[in-house]
């Protein structure tokens, strides 16, 4: 997930994560005053795409906050299961390859999903394509992907992402700015039996644009949709894509305020929780 400046005010738009909230999670860990203060200014400061000027780079840390944010992130790794010793092709010694995950970009509103909610719909999604032998379009949702190569490294599955970053997974990324949601590769062009998605933003806006890139990519024959997003966007999933709430709730490693839900247009019966009834 990124973020945009014109998004930054958007309606909805999804919490910033604060280092401080994030690091309140280690009780050994008390940060200093200035360290609150530092954190305070990153918050506020306007979101801007990767590629921004220098000149549009957030202030710079002390080296105690810094110290902070690296002892966060590599809590954040381990309870990810990342590997620490993966090198950047995803392999690390004694192990099957896997596709090492990336630590979140706060300024690209890049919130990484926990363990079990990856495990949980990349497990889904294996499911799918046992039933449909269907390539995969993972959209803004990069632990997803890296999830699905964990499990299955030969399954057929691209990551749509705005953040270059994800260059290093090759072919299998493709650049997608949700802003120019038709504007990808013809050969994409209703390819995809199954489709996964994450809108960076919970504004209209930003859900009808996904629609439209979901629309581009699914296969024209009973496709599967899964979207992951507030629940605030249940009335308006139902109406665009006509998907239902699952009784399993999604869930981030940074613990965001937003209440998320999954949403799908197939019954999972007795997965994912099933469908939720009258709603």
């Amino acid at each position: 997930m990124w973020a945009s400046k014109s998004d930054a005010a958007a309606e909805g738009h999804k919490d910033h994560l604060i280092l401080v909230g994030c690091l309140s999670q280690f009780p050994s860990f008390t940060a200093p005053s200035q360290e609150v203060k530092e954190m305070e200014e990153l918050r506020n400061y306007p979101d801007t795409h990767k590629d921004a000027v220098d000149d549009d780079l957030p202030p710079m840390l002390s080296s105690e906050t810094l110290a902070a944010l690296r002892e966060f992130l590599a809590e954040q790794n381990r309870s990810l299961g990342v590997d620490p010793d993966m090198d950047n092709e995803g392999e690390s010694e004694g192990t099957e390859k896997e596709v090492a995950l990336l630590a979140e970009d706060w300024r690209m509103s890049q919130f990484w999903y926990d363990r079990e909610t990856a495990e949980t719909v990349a497990q889904e999604v294996l499911t799918l394509c046992e039933a449909s032998d269907s390539p995969v379009a993972c959209i803004a949702c990069p632990t997803l992907y890296a999830y699905l190569k964990k499990f299955d490294h030969k399954i057929s599955v691209q990551l749509l992402e705005y953040d270059k970053r994800f260059e290093q997974y090759g072919s299998d990324f493709i650049f997608y700015d949700y802003n120019r949601p038709e504007e990808l590769p013809s050969e994409l062009k209703h390819a995809y039996g199954i489709v996964v998605a994450d809108p960076p933003y919970l504004s209209m806006e930003c859900l009808e644009k996904v629609t439209k890139t979901i629309s581009f990519l699914s296969r024209p024959a009973e496709p599967h949709l899964l979207l992951l997003t507030g629940e605030v966007q249940k009335d308006r999933a139902s109406e665009l894509m006509g998907l239902h709430p699952c009784g399993f709730r999604p869930q981030h490693s940074s613990k965001l305020g937003n209440e998320f839900r999954l949403f799908t247009n197939y019954d999972p019966k007795d997965r994912l929780g099933g469908w939720e009834r009258g709603n």
